[in-house]
């Protein structure tokens, strides 16, 4: 027994979704024994999200807007962890409606679904309803948005009051929200058991559609794959270059260990020590940008992170038969936007906030075992372009703030300030 639970997430996921499959098609009249893993597995996540986003965003906007982070260093850093995030989220959803997996597969769960509710409204409605009459009425209701709208405002008014009740505030959301994510972690655990409860009612359900689903799911695997290397190649060394005025090669090749770091363990926090060291010591960002920079990101710059949470909600919504419309995508942008903000640097942090992203929509939490089988691939590769676009953030801050980088100056230079820094070594050691 051990021995199992020693073994990778991943791992035991992948095993559950074989025995799940297997399991849905062959004793698919004996599904009711299992499947109430998995609605235990989903109650179990919606019991933590609003918890989870209260907290998380709280205690994000009461960390940035204190003290020196609200100068300006800290507005150069928001701003641009918020345009990279918003890029790649519209790349992201530039390559769904382009690419449109789902469409014509005659995939249509919908009528397996209670309680959907998905009403199309104005942009100028949703706006309102985002403004909540009664918070505590939303928080029993589940309004993500409106939730969302509430902790931010509640979380900058905080840094806005006296010093003591400042501190205590918060200490005390930065508590709540370790507290929330150990529990999340405990959650996470049941994962497999979770996917097999729910990946048997689909296959069970869906007998006729399993090469469908299929092929489905690995379109919508190429279209976030491809979403991240536009981002990860072709957006951010634009940055770096046209910005940064920076060498992206250069700062690439500085960056492999950290990204193959990033990317073997999924978690951008893990990976922050090996990021700060090479772009300081190999890029030559100073530790006064990078030490602001870096630790800010891990927490809450996600590109890959966001254009993975906005194309898994507009896959899980064709899969159940819904086109979105342009008012349900931009709060989509929106929500994901927000959601990848509040996601922590932890393994399948994303497959969390994905709920939040349905929640708002009204889509079936339900979608979310569609994904959780090829989520772990595509986690490697959206937490390396995580980390990829935090160091382009400071390689970019650094260059504005008028530093001179390995990365932005000529080899030959480089070569002469090597010799020059030797030479000044050797006299010294004499």
């Amino acid at each position: 027994m051990r021995k199992i639970l020693n073994i990778k997430l991943h791992w035991q996921i992948f095993a559950a979704l074989i025995l799940a499959v297997v399991y849905g098609y062959f004793f698919s009249d004996q599904v009711k024994y299992v499947s109430w893993m998995g609605d235990v597995f989903l109650n179990a996540l919606k019991m933590i999200i609003i918890p989870l986003i209260l907290s998380s965003l709280i205690s994000a906007v009461t960390n940035i807007g204190t003290g020196k982070n609200l100068g300006r260093i800290g507005l150069k850093t928001f701003i641009y962890y918020i345009g990279t995030s918003l890029m790649a989220i519209t790349a992201g959803l530039v390559m769904f409606n382009i690419i449109r997996p789902g469409k014509g597969s005659d995939l249509n769960l919908l009528q397996d679904v209670e309680n959907l509710n998905l009403d199309p409204t104005s942009i100028g409605e949703t706006i309102r309803n985002i403004i909540p009459s009664n918070i505590f009425e939303a928080l029993s209701s589940g309004n993500i948005l409106s939730i969302i709208f509430f902790s931010i405002i509640f979380g900058y008014f905080i840094t806005r009051v006296s010093e003591r009740p400042r501190i205590f505030l918060t200490e005390l959301f930065d508590s709540v929200y370790k507290v929330i994510m150990k529990l999340t972690l405990f959650v996470i655990k049941f994962t497999p058991l979770g996917v097999f409860g729910i990946v048997t009612r689909v296959v069970a359900d869906n007998i006729d559609q399993l090469s469908n689903l299929a092929s489905s799911m690995g379109i919508y695997m190429l279209t976030v794959f491809i979403g991240l290397v536009i981002h990860a190649t072709i957006v951010l060394p634009l940055i770096l270059r046209l910005i940064g005025k920076s060498n992206p090669r250069k700062h690439f090749g500085n960056m492999l260990t950290p990204l193959l770091t990033a990317f073997s363990t999924s978690s951008a926090a893990a990976t922050l020590p090996l990021t700060m060291e090479a772009v300081e010591k190999k890029s030559g960002v100073s530790s006064k940008i990078s030490s602001f920079t870096l630790p800010l990101g891990a927490t809450i710059n996600m590109d890959g992170t966001a254009l993975y949470e906005c194309v898994a909600a507009m896959f899980i919504a064709k899969v159940y038969g819904l086109d979105l419309g342009f008012t349900e995508q931009i709060i989509v942008v929106f929500t994901a936007l927000l959601a990848s903000i509040g996601a922590a640097s932890i393994p399948m942090a994303g497959l969390l906030m994905i709920t939040i992203i349905l929640s708002a929509l009204g889509l079936p939490l339900e979608g979310v075992g569609l994904i959780l089988a090829v989520d772990r691939p595509l986690d490697m590769i959206r937490t390396a372009t995580n980390v990829w676009s935090d160091s382009t953030g400071a390689v970019v801050i650094a260059r504005s703030e008028g530093e001179e980088l390995l990365i932005s100056i000529k080899q030959k230079d480089v070569i002469k300030i090597s010799k020059s820094h030797n030479k000044t070594s050797k006299k010294i050691s004499k």
